[in-house]
């Protein structure tokens, strides 16, 4: 059973959750929402959808629902204001939180299998006074001390459904992309690169996972011509993975990573910054990407787009980035290969 959490309510998620259950096939793995029950049942509503939902006193009894209603299970602390579609209100940044907070506890304690994160807005939580960057970070808070090992959370971001799949981890995530050099550093790219290996191993049963790294400037750097990082960090790193037994290789000049041969040479793809990582993802299966948060003692997963609060209410939101999350933490969670997309 996995756990799925509001997100934003006056953004896209709860209609596509109940889009995906009123159009799931046998092979659709069988989910919780944390959400408002009331408010599920007025957005069915208002987009026509044939959605019954069923409240639950706790988790196990989703499973004996799923099949006729969608089970919520319901929030922690309650919405403060009615949401509105499209209008988001940090009024309820403390319900919004709590529900991903009440998906990590389920996690962590084995209630569910894995989490999937509907889409938040960062300004709306952090206008509330929220001090993380995004889901990341604060899963990554949550999770720290659950377990012996230090928690050292790392995005990743995965378009199953291409041939051969596509996986991008960037090292620095959420910063100004004039503070990117100053925040690399050796230890840090070792940091991402040893957690990627082995949740290569561990998640997506790769017995030898292949690493790729990208460079962060044009050509490699040039030898120093185009910037000195490859030379002072970034081969230097590369070198203390392979000490550590990681099949790894670069610098590689990013415009060279990412198409159908490079893609056959490598499990991932080290970035150096978001945008090196997403828009080669994004441009190549868009509506299939999924966000996977590496080096957690629990699997989390996310459709990689974001709340779309000009579409919400419409009905016209894109379902299948959160039908790819849901089936790739469906498939982690039992270490079995990712599954192609019913057509």
């Amino acid at each position: 059973m996995l756990a799925v959490t509001m997100g934003d309510p006056a953004g896209v998620g709860g209609e596509l959750i109940l889009a995906l259950w009123a159009a799931r096939h046998a092979d659709t793995p069988p989910f919780l929402m944390i959400d408002d029950a009331g408010r599920l049942e007025a957005l069915a509503r208002h987009l026509g959808l044939e959605v019954p939902v069923a409240r639950l006193g706790t988790a196990a009894q989703a499973a004996e629902v799923f099949d006729q209603a969608l089970p919520v299970l319901p929030l922690a602390t309650p919405l403060a204001v009615p949401p509105r579609p499209g209008h988001p209100d940090p009024a309820n940044a403390p319900a919004i939180i709590a529900a991903i907070r009440q998906a990590a506890e389920m996690a962590l304690g084995g209630a569910v299998s894995a989490m999937v994160t509907n889409p938040i807005s960062k300004a709306v939580l952090q206008d509330d006074g929220f001090a993380h960057p995004g889901h990341t970070e604060f899963l990554g808070h949550l999770a720290d001390g659950a377990g012996a090992d230090p928690v050292d959370p790392v995005m990743m971001l995965v378009a199953p459904n291409l041939d051969p799949p596509l996986r991008v981890v960037p090292v620095t995530i959420h910063l100004p992309l004039a503070r990117v050099a100053g925040a690399l550093s050796r230890e840090r790219i070792v940091a991402t690169g040893r957690v990627t290996a082995r949740a290569l191993k561990q998640r997506f049963g790769i017995a030898r996972p292949r690493l790729a790294v990208a460079a962060l400037n044009p050509h490699a750097g040039e030898q120093g011509r185009l910037g000195n990082e490859e030379r002072a960090l970034i081969a230097p790193a590369v070198a203390d993975l392979k000490a550590e037994g990681i099949t790894v290789h670069g610098p590689l000049p990013a415009d060279t990573l990412f198409h159908e041969p490079a893609r056959a040479e490598a499990d991932a793809v080290l970035c150096m910054y978001h945008d090196q990582a997403l828009i080669p993802l994004k441009t190549l299966d868009f509506f299939g990407g999924v966000n996977v948060t590496l080096g957690l003692p629990f699997i989390r997963c996310s459709p990689d787009h974001g709340t779309a609060f000009g579409l919400a209410g419409s009905g016209r939101a894109d379902p299948r980035s959160l039908r790819a999350a849901l089936r790739l933490a469906a498939d982690l969670a039992a270490q079995r290969p990712p599954s192609r997309p019913t057509p």
